[in-house]
């Protein structure tokens, strides 16, 4: 199958996964309670409280509720936030963005690293470095994640005081504008070099805190699949031809290395995901992971039902990129099939 019709494919599938995950989302959602509580205040009297379910359809059965929430998705009503006391999405976009760049700057320092760290111990096998690369790998995908954060936090703000917590300085970033909400971006749009510094600063914390159990997945594989492709004849043969060793190396060797790995890497992103949460909420940085730590908490179900359908959408868009990245990578594989 070619991969433009796998493609074509795949995005036809795509509506059908989506409808089916927001099935299972509302009804898991719908299991634990009704949402009714977080548009409530002490002050209402039971007439009140009744003319609230009405407004919002609760007092229906949940095939109807379901029905009407995915009218209102559609229309672009995601419901209220209970935690931000703001429709959602009104604050969904500024959460989204600075989530995201907190997890393409901490997938920068995975994949960079990994592929570097991996590429490195591969061709040393067995080497001090090699030994050096394995122990810093086997930490960091066995060290917990709040754990280092917490270390990070103690070592280089509270003792050092190098890096600073929360996404800016307030001072900096309310004088520009934000087109697109990440602050690197705006900084550079604006020609404020300050500001970029600023957000950069900001960012290097969380991002390697998150980044690193990430890079040292990425490292294993890297290496592995690294050392299992120098034992290959195609390498030996390359070798017979004259050619240099670092050409091997990075031309022929990194490169089929690399099919396994990019595999590895899309299933990292979710690891990213979810580590939000935790960084978000220890580094004080304002984005989707903490909101919905705070919705948990509060039973506000338009945020979770709004977070869990984003990164589920997430994911499928992340999964048909690494399918294609592996089909492009490796010709040989037949896509669909």
């Amino acid at each position: 199958m070619q991969i433009r019709d796998y493609i074509i494919r795949r995005l036809l599938v795509l509506p059908v996964l989506i409808i089916g995950t927001s099935i299972i989302v509302f009804a898991l959602t719908r299991i634990g309670g009704s949402p009714i509580g977080i548009y409530l205040s002490h002050e209402m009297n039971p007439a009140e409280v009744q003319e609230m379910k009405e407004r919002f359809h609760l007092d229906k059965p949940v095939p109807v509720q379901y029905f009407y929430w995915i009218k209102g998705v559609t229309q672009g009503d995601l419901g209220w936030s209970g935690v931000a006391s703001a429709p959602v999405v009104d604050v969904f976009p500024k959460k989204f963005a600075a989530t995201m760049e907190l997890a393409i700057a901490a997938g920068i320092v995975a994949v960079s690293l990994g592929i570097a760290l991996g590429t490195f111990a591969g061709a040393r096998r067995n080497k001090l470095a090699d030994h050096i690369i394995r122990v810093v790998s086997v930490s960091g995908a066995s060290m917990p994640l709040f754990w280092f954060a917490i270390l990070l936090l103690i070592i280089f703000w509270v003792w050092l005081g190098w890096f600073p917590i929360g996404r800016s300085d307030p001072n900096l970033f309310e004088a520009i504008p934000h087109p697109t909400g990440f602050y690197t971006i705006d900084a550079l749009l604006a020609g404020n070099f300050a500001a970029f510094r600023d957000a950069v600063w900001h960012l290097i914390m969380p991002a390697v805190a998150l980044g690193y159990g990430a890079t040292a997945i990425i490292a294993r594989m890297m290496r592995s699949s690294l050392i299992e492709e120098l034992q290959e004849d195609y390498v030996d043969a390359a070798k017979a031809k004259g050619l240099a060793e670092r050409v091997v190396l990075k031309k022929h060797a990194r490169r089929n290395a690399l099919i396994p790995t990019v595999t590895v890497i899309g299933l990292t992103f979710g690891f990213l995901l979810q580590g939000t949460v935790v960084a978000e909420i220890i580094f004080r940085w304002p984005g989707l992971g903490r909101w919905m730590a705070s919705a948990v908490l509060r039973g506000d179900q338009a945020t979770i039902m709004t977070y869990v359908m984003f990164t589920s959408i997430l994911f499928l868009i992340v999964n048909l990129v690494v399918d294609i990245i592996y089909a492009n990578l490796d010709r040989r594989v037949v896509l669909g099939e």
